[in-house]
């Protein structure tokens, strides 16, 4: 079967809704360091020169700003049309929250603008290219970092997506995408619309963070694992983790629709968008590719139905992850991406509709894709404290892949624990 679609007319099309903002290549490294100069931001530490342990594997930073929402001492009260999120079309991290925000009814209640690089070598980190003046329409920042600097002054870190924002304090509160979309479930239940979909059933929150907090080292972090690392070993110990946890599961979901069952979870979303980006932009800096998501049989109709909800695929931006690094088509050896990759008709290649009644079959609920609270709960029964993700330790150990009780399972990840309960 082609996917492909004519040339010429696909480019065009291209050009008119993929395209980056032409400003996004006219912002100068000079007008960045302009910016930085006005408002004292710091260049963007490198995470191969400032995550690499001494076995040489990458060992991500911890995030910054891990305080929860809620009313108690230290925490950010949820509020409407206070806070801001900042992401990146790119960023498999900051696409959960933007994703998790539409699915819970909050795209009025809390804010959010895409970032971008800041000049042709983005020295500084995330800006706002294709703003007018290069700045934040919503705060007057040129700089995300500067949120980070308003928080805490002594920050020397990477300024990261996903942020979100006080957009009056012009200060981030979070960036811990370990638990935002779960805070955003939970804490601003009170803001979402009686039949907002329940991603995080309270009954099996213990479930759910458990899995989430083995997908981060085996999944979402394991392409960064691979084109981080410094050593062979390193990197072929976070390839065999990879694909190692792939084969477990599509296992898993070839007896389930959805990694806990008949519903969409929390731990969904954070599953596809590592998947959506893997065949397209992720297996340039990985070496060797032992399978495409495409070669799993049941993965990759699991995340074409998932493409179907609008939610994802309003934050999935194909055209964008799939630029090619060669200037020009016309190079010798000019890479796949910059070849190949605009000719694709992504809306055919994840179209779900030889796949649908499969998937759905595997339901107890088929006609639904999405757990709804009880007619009779009340928020306030819903709203519970959040576990803290030991991924957070600014004990490296703590955050270091394959240590003992890093990312570990009580039961493999092959088999759903929570099998017909959701």
């Amino acid at each position: 079967m082609s996917f492909s679609c004519d040339l010429s007319a696909h480019r065009q099309k291209s050009a008119a809704q993929d395209a980056p903002d032409s400003s996004l290549l006219s912002y100068t490294d000079a007008e960045a360091e302009q910016h930085a100069a006005e408002v004292g931001a710091r260049p963007r530490p490198m995470e191969t020169k400032n995550e690499i342990n001494a076995a040489g594997a990458f060992v991500r930073q911890p995030n910054a700003f891990t305080a929860p929402a809620g009313e108690g001492e230290g925490e950010w009260k949820p509020e409407a049309n206070r806070y801001r999120l900042y992401w990146a079309k790119g960023c498999n991290w900051s696409n959960r929250p933007a994703i998790a925000i539409e699915l819970l009814g909050l795209s009025d209640i809390i804010s959010n603008i895409l970032v971008t690089p800041s000049g042709q070598s983005n020295t500084y980190g995330w800006g706002f290219a294709d703003q007018k003046d290069h700045k934040d329409p919503a705060t007057g920042a040129y700089f995300l970092s500067q949120f980070y600097q308003n928080a805490r002054p002594d920050f020397q870190g990477r300024a990261t997506t996903p942020t979100l924002v006080d957009v009056r304090e012009k200060k981030a509160v979070n960036n811990d995408y370990h638990r935002l979309t779960n805070y955003l479930e939970v804490q601003f239940r009170l803001f979402q619309p009686k039949d907002a979909p329940d991603l995080y059933p309270k009954a099996f929150r213990k479930e759910i963070d458990e899995l989430n907090d083995w997908l981060f080292p085996h999944i979402n972090n394991g392409h960064y694992r691979m084109a981080f690392c410094q050593s062979l070993e390193a990197y072929q110990e976070a390839y065999d983790d990879f694909y190692d946890s792939m084969d477990k599961l599509d296992k898993r979901l070839a007896s389930n629709r959805f990694l806990f069952g008949d519903y969409v979870t929390d731990s969904d979303i954070r599953f596809f968008v590592t998947l959506v980006r893997w065949d397209i932009s992720y297996f340039r800096n990985i070496g060797p590719v032992k399978h495409r998501i495409v070669d799993y049989p049941h993965i990759w109709p699991y995340a074409k139905e998932l493409y179907a909800i609008p939610a994802f695929r309003h934050a999935t931006y194909f055209h964008d992850l799939s630029l090619g690094h060669d200037n020009k088509e016309e190079e010798l050896f000019a890479d796949w991406n910059t070849r190949i990759a605009n000719q694709i008709d992504f809306a055919k290649l994840w179209d779900d509709s030889d796949i649908r009644a499969e998937r759905a079959s595997l339901s107890a609920d088929p006609d639904h894709k999405f757990l709804l609270h009880p007619a009779d709960e009340k928020p306030e029964e819903y709203i519970t404290k959040i576990s803290a993700s030991k991924w957070n330790s600014p004990d490296e150990k703590d955050r270091t892949p394959g240590l003992p009780g890093n990312g570990e399972l009580s039961v493999d990840a092959s088999v759903n624990p929570l099998k017909g309960k959701i």
